[in-house]
Order: C-alpha cells, then sequence, then structure tokens
C-alpha cells in the first residue's frame, strides 16, 4: 500500500467514526451534514433483500433522511423519550470497491443502546463514500444486523 493510499484509508476510517460519534451524541445537524444530495440509508430485513420488493426496517433518500433528523429534533418522538444514550464500537474495516467518485467500506459494529434497559446491536455497515474533490459525503449507508427478521425492539434513532 502506498503512503497516499494508507492516508486516504485513514480518511475513510476518520469519516466512519465521526459519522457513528455524531449520531451516538444526538448532533442530528452535524450528522445529516455529511450526506450526499442523492443518499440512501437503508436497513435491510434480511441480508440480499430488494428494497424495491422487500419491506425494510428503514429505507430513507436524502429528503426522508432530512425528516427523520427533523422528528428526533422535536423532543417529540415518544420512543425517544427520554433519549437513547448510545456507543458504538467500529471494526474490521475492508475496502469492498472504488472508483474515481466513490469508495465502498465495510466493517462489523455493536452499538449499545441505555434507555431504561440496555439494548445491544450488533452487525455489518457497508458505506459508500463519495470522494469528489477533498470533501468526503455518505453516499449509501446500509446496516445488516445480526438479528434481522427477527423480533426487534424499537429502533427510533440512527443506527
Amino acid at each position: 500500500m502506498s503512503p497516499d493510499q494508507s492516508s486516504v484509508e485513514a480518511a475513510l476510517v476518520d469519516f466512519v467514526n465521526l459519522e457513528a460519534r455524531l449520531a451516538d451524541e444526538a448532533r442530528y445537524e452535524e450528522w445529516e451534514a455529511l450526506w450526499h444530495d442523492r443518499a440512501l440509508y437503508w436497513v435491510p430485513m434480511r441480508e440480499g433483500a430488494d428494497p424495491e420488493t422487500e419491506v425494510s426496517y428503514i429505507y430513507d433518500n436524502r429528503p426522508r433522511i432530512a425528516k427523520r433528523i427533523g422528528q428526533l429534533k422535536t423532543g417529540a418522538r415518544h420512543s425517544q423519550t427520554p433519549p437513547s444514550k448510545m456507543r458504538r464500537l467500529i471494526s474490521n474495516f475492508e475496502v469492498l470497491d472504488r472508483d474515481a467518485t466513490s469508495v465502498t467500506i465495510a466493517a462489523n459494529f455493536v452499538l449499545y443502546e441505555y434507555r431504561f434497559t440496555l439494548t445491544t446491536w450488533a452487525g455489518r455497515y457497508v458505506y459508500t463514500i463519495r470522494t469528489d474533490g477533498d470533501e468526503l459525503r455518505l453516499g449509501v449507508k446500509t446496516v445488516h444486523l445480526v438479528n434481522a427478521g427477527g423480533a426487534l425492539p424499537t429502533m427510533a434513532f440512527l443506527i
């Protein structure tokens, strides 16, 4: 790996860690600013699902992401009163694909959510990060939950 490539890889890991920290700390406006205009945030009910023909837990385009953030910021979302406290661990980063304008990376995660009881979420994130110019933007975030398709507790936060 060349020195230039390793610095790009570190920048991608830093970007993903920033995205996670902003979500964990409910810094919604900053989190939303990371997204590209043609973004997609997807949590399928099973790996290999087709979002056009199957139900998903979340399948949000950019306007829907903004609406979700707006709802979270009101403080009136019953399922988040009081708001969850969260911390996530992200590891095992891999570059899956790269072209002139984007990089697709994957990483495993464990998310600890506390709201009356501790809930553990685990799975694999797949991110497509737009690399146009010097700014990184989140193009796609797909969350493959280990227990997708099973009975899940309410997911009224940014996973």
